[in-house]
């Protein structure tokens, strides 16, 4: 297990979900950069959302962008329980659980991605795929 590739991809998902409490808050999309977003996500990405459906790069990408400032400032996301998985050279895996509180409401989703290296993107390595599945779904 190469643990710095396992240090890069996991600041990776903490600097990524920063960003995204950033950029759904209207109060504070004006101070991140989309293009941060952009780098991360590698070419031929897919998401597996926590409803099943399976999203591209393309899909991924302009759903984050139009959910700017789409939040209140009630708004708070955390990763919990970050773990290695698989890893073989350039490639590793990585298990965790991501907890929401939005609109009053509270959700956990446990995680795995597959990150590759890359010298041009945040943290060192990108996103290639990222599958959610409901621990919590949403309070009604």
């Amino acid at each position: 297990m190469d643990g710095k590739l396992f240090s890069r991809a996991s600041a990776e998902v903490i600097d990524l979900h920063r960003f995204f409490a950033d950029w759904f808050v209207a109060a504070r999309a004006d101070r991140v950069h989309f293009g941060r977003f952009e780098a991360a996500m590698g070419e031929g990405l897919t998401m597996i959302a926590p409803t099943g459906q399976i999203l591209d790069r393309k899909a991924v990408v302009d759903h984050v962008r139009a959910s700017r400032a789409t939040c209140d400032d009630g708004f708070a996301i955390s990763i919990e329980d970050i773990k290695p998985g698989w890893q073989d050279g350039d490639t590793i895996v990585i298990l965790y659980v991501e907890a929401q509180l939005r609109g009053g409401k509270h959700s956990r989703r446990q995680s795995s991605a597959v990150f590759t290296t890359s010298s041009s993107a945040p943290n060192g390595v990108q996103w290639r795929h990222l599958h959610e599945t409901w621990l919590q779904v949403p309070e009604h």
